[in-house]
């Protein structure tokens, strides 16, 4: 049976570096809080059960979420994980994980490997960290602080593989010498190597890294670059062309219906597939009037899409689903409870996935 992943941002407590750059307090409910309506019934802010606007630095945290995951069908979490070099950001949640063996819920790492800049959008515009990789000396290093967690007895592996998914892998020409690096020092250290898996979203559509073991699909990131409506596309090109604040809209339905017309379709050889799902978008918290927001999400809807999206995982054999996301607030796209529909999301997971 194909289990659910559920990816989970850990930018919910401050940071000297994001106190620098965004101001003193400054998390992810920042955004989601300063957020507002753009147009009739457009459904910002969004706003947390009981405005549980909860801190991860306070480790309690994560156990309830872990709880409550499970509870509702979720088998695991697929964290974040920055690192610039040497240079570790918002690594306090995972690290809590680690050091709490109570906390009783399989995980694993997924490497937001992109530079960060003001723009939210990955693009190379006013970089605040310049992602670099360096030599065999850099990528030992960063192995090294990941051994601890891969031996953790809750980390996700697939025939003693640690799973390690790379958002953007194309983003380094050296990337294959990189994990053949890993997978040969890994089999070192008592592991059969590593199980790597490959993001395809809207900077990449196809597999770069003959050496990654899985190719995981990023929705709805992946769909919206490959089946971009014509409204959407007249208006990027006026959006680029006169810097103009546009707000892209698409319909949920249109673009769950090309998520699952891909999933069918999509293979690649000798690469295990994991497919992927999304709750909901709008990440006008963050753009604004040059966000872009998917009209009609409903915890009904986002259930026969999640069945029909298992049907196809299940028969294919996928070890794994992945969902987009638990807790991107400022994106709109979480399973978390809040004040519009409560539990409504998880309870259409806890249905559909048991």
């Amino acid at each position: 049976m194909t289990k659910i992943l559920a990816l989970y941002l850990p930018q919910f407590h401050e940071t000297a570096e994001n106190n620098l750059w965004w101001g003193k307090g400054f998390t992810e409910w920042t955004n989601t809080k300063k957020a507002k309506p753009l147009f009739k019934n457009h459904h910002q802010p969004r706003v947390p059960l009981n405005k549980n606007y909860y801190d991860l630095a306070e480790p309690d945290v994560m156990q309830k979420h872990a709880a409550i995951a499970k509870e509702h069908g979720i088998y695991g979490f697929c964290f974040y994980h920055y690192w610039f070099n040497g240079k570790q950001m918002l690594h306090k949640p995972v690290e809590d994980l680690l050091s709490r063996p109570e906390i009783d819920i399989p995980f694993c790492l997924s490497w937001a490997n992109d530079s960060w800049n003001r723009a939210w959008d990955g693009e190379e515009k006013e970089i605040l960290m310049q992602q670099e990789y360096g030599e065999e000396p850099n990528w030992q290093n960063h192995l090294d602080y990941l051994i601890p967690f891969f031996k953790d007895n809750r980390y996700l592996k697939i025939n003693n593989k640690p799973v390690f998914f790379i958002y953007r892998t194309i983003g380094f020409v050296r990337m294959n010498e990189l994990i053949q690096y890993w997978d040969k020092k890994l089999q070192d250290a008592g592991f059969n190597g590593i199980h790597i898996v490959e993001t395809l979203n809207s900077f990449q559509l196809e597999p770069f890294c003959e050496a990654a073991s899985g190719v995981y699909t990023f929705e709805p990131m992946m769909t919206l670059r490959k089946k971009i409506n014509l409204s959407n596309k007249i208006k990027g090109q006026l959006r680029n062309r006169l810097n103009l604040n546009i707000l892209f809209k698409d319909k949920y339905e249109r673009v769950w219906n090309e998520v699952l017309k891909n999933a069918r379709n999509i293979k690649f050889d000798k690469k295990e597939m994991y497919r992927g799902a999304f709750v909901d978008w709008d990440n006008t918290a963050r753009k604004g009037k040059r966000g872009l927001v998917i009209t009609g999400a409903t915890p009904e809807k986002f259930g026969m899409y999640l069945k029909a999206l298992m049907k196809i995982s299940t028969t294919e054999n996928d070890k794994f689903l992945i969902i987009n996301s638990w807790n991107e607030w400022a994106e709109g796209c979480y399973l978390e409870p809040d004040e519009k529909f409560r539990y409504g999301y998880l309870d259409q997971i806890k249905k559909n996935s048991i």
